[in-house]
């Protein structure tokens, strides 16, 4: 085939990504049937001149099927195939990205092992060898002020232990983790359900710009493919594909956290669980996760490395020993009062004042020192909260 664009090696063969794309667009092949003739012919010019006999011996492959792809090359679809390759390729080549395909070295190995992974996927950034200890962050588009916390919490100490967090790049949780594994100087890999020149949600451009300095973006969907919604289910087996356990914080039953959870579950990975307010929606999903089984507790990171001790074993060996972080040490009298009245649910300036018997004006100043010593931190309203030791 024409106008080969990208090579990959694969034990002394050579396979074409245009190929890969050409082939793909042949009426009845998806990815799997995609994947299984080039495992069996070990070149992508081979497929096309294979005899229907030899094909049609091939798992999933009939008489029909089988001619389709042997008369491909001759059909008036052919041309059509070969100007979609190009364009995508050209699209790809402006975005920055490559494409990598399940032969590729770079193709990771916990991806490889689920029963369906995609068979190329295109990439901005790069996955890196560190990504091989990964950890899915899941949840809710809208999450409470306490799931955003600890999602936010559970990013930057999975960051801090060099371990990276995959999610999806959606609002709330997903951008939460993203960002706080980003602000904590880690890795972190978003795997989205629209082409990766498309940008969705919209307000997450500047963090997919950042993302892909430290992580990568990807997709099975190809250059221009909408987010629509039948896309998300799909592209959550990847998430945790990735991962060697997802954590699930705040879902309703029926959220999409949940098919990433029983994905996991179906890959045989480990599946973790954030209890919540037993009074709110967003946790039922949690909560019935953790009750039949299906899901560990999570109250703090130690819970899930003592899960997954022996696969991070080699990761938590170079690790330092942390330092228990003493937040609250070192304040003035003053600084301390004002940090004790504050928890994890958020108080107005108002009731703070009151309860502390501080003029505003006063109080505003020592909340600011707080704030610069990272342990308590604004949100909209004037309202302050302490941060997740």
């Amino acid at each position: 085939m024409p106008g080969v664009e990208t090579l990959i090696l694969l034990g002394g063969s050579v396979i074409s990504v245009f190929d890969l794309l050409v082939i793909s667009q042949i009426p009845g092949i998806g990815f799997n049937r995609l994947r299984t003739l080039v495992s069996h012919f070990r070149d992508t010019q081979a497929v096309v001149s294979a005899s229907p006999q030899e094909i049609s011996r091939l798992e999933g492959f009939n008489k029909k099927v089988a001619s389709t792809v042997v008369h491909f090359s001759k059909s008036g679809l052919y041309n059509a195939a070969c100007r979609f390759a190009e364009t995508q390729l050209s699209r790809l080549n402006k975005a920055g990205g490559t494409m990598v395909s399940f032969w590729d070295k770079r193709y990771p190995e916990l991806l490889r092992k689920i029963y369906d992974p995609p068979t190329f996927y295109y990439l901005r950034g790069n996955i890196a060898d560190a990504d091989t200890y990964a950890l899915a962050l899941v949840g809710t588009r809208s999450p409470s002020r306490y799931g955003t916390a600890i999602a936010e919490k559970l990013s930057r100490e999975c960051a801090s232990l060099g371990i990276t967090v995959v999610s999806g790049l959606a609002r709330g949780v997903d951008t939460a983790a993203h960002q706080a594994a980003l602000n904590a100087s880690g890795r972190t890999i978003a795997v989205i359900g629209s082409g990766i020149d498309v940008c969705y949600p919209p307000e997450n451009r500047a963090l997919i710009e950042r993302l892909v300095v430290n992580g990568a973006l990807l997709s099975e969907y190809e250059m221009g493919a909408k987010p629509d919604a039948v896309n998300f289910p799909r592209r959550n087996r990847i998430i945790s594909g990735l991962s060697l356990g997802t954590i699930v914080i705040e879902t309703d039953l029926d959220g999409g956290a949940m098919i990433t959870a029983n994905m996991a579950l179906d890959q045989n990975r480990e599946v973790f669980a954030v209890p919540g307010n037993i009074t709110s929606r967003k946790s039922r999903g949690c909560h019935a996760l953790i009750r039949d089984g299906k899901a560990k507790l999570v109250e703090t990171m130690d819970d899930i490395i003592a899960e997954l001790s022996c696969k991070l074993r080699p990761l938590l060996k170079n690790t330092p020993a942390a330092v228990p972080k003493k937040p609250a040490q070192g304040l003035s009298l003053f600084e301390r009062t004002v940090y004790d009245l504050l928890s994890d649910e958020p108080l107005h300036i108002a009731t703070i004042a009151e309860r502390s018997r501080m003029a505003i004006p006063d109080l505003l100043v020592y909340l600011l020192a707080l704030e610069f010593k990272g342990i308590v931190r604004q949100i909209p309203g004037k309202m302050f909260l302490r941060n997740p030791e």
